[in-house]
């Protein structure tokens, strides 16, 4: 619903800052990897965003990088792993430390960040296996920007599993637009 925000930032107070976008404050929640990387208050910043709505509250979290909102998308989709899990993991560890974690299923590093048990840590190296270079958006997957980003989640989301949607958008050219890059990557998916 609300991908993107840019404004003045006009207050931080961790994990939350406020950006005014045009005279409306929005309070995004974000991690301190990308809290450590924003402007001073007063000075524009654009954040990437991810909306979630819940029968008590609707939160918005926000992001660096494409490369952070898509782990955090991923670990949402982990049971037992909600927004603040995730947002308490992405600020402990870099995405890249994530998916090393993942690689050498090293659930010792990932039960340091609190909130992380020794269950939700093997959940977590158990669900994320395969996935790290496609969904966390690492070098080895191919996710490089934003546009990228869209067309792999929406080929995932019409039913392709990780590896032919990862394959199809590695045939496409790099500066494909979203929409011309899902058309694209459909027919070569078709053939």
């Amino acid at each position: 619903m609300i991908g993107k925000l840019t404004g003045t930032l006009a207050e931080k107070n961790p994990p939350q800052v406020l950006v005014d976008c045009h005279g409306v404050g929005y309070e995004v929640d974000v991690p301190m990897s990308t809290f450590y990387n924003l402007p001073g208050v007063g000075d524009k910043v654009s954040l990437l965003t991810h909306f979630v709505v819940r029968e008590d509250a609707q939160i918005l979290f926000g992001f660096g990088s494409a490369g952070e909102r898509e782990a955090f998308r991923q670990l949402i989709k982990i049971s037992g792993v909600g927004p603040r899990t995730a947002l308490a993991l992405l600020s402990g560890m870099s995405v890249a430390d994530i998916a090393q974690a993942v690689t050498q299923q090293d659930a010792s590093r990932l039960v340091k960040i609190p909130g992380i048990g020794k269950k939700t840590a093997e959940r977590l190296l158990l669900e994320l296996k395969g996935k790290v270079g496609a969904d966390l958006g690492l070098p080895g997957g191919g996710v490089v920007d934003d546009a990228q980003a869209d067309i792999l989640q929406a080929l995932v989301a019409l039913g392709y599993s990780d590896k032919e949607a990862q394959a199809a958008l590695k045939s496409l050219p790099k500066d494909a637009s979203v929409s011309d890059g899902i058309k694209q990557a459909l027919k070569a998916l078709a053939r």
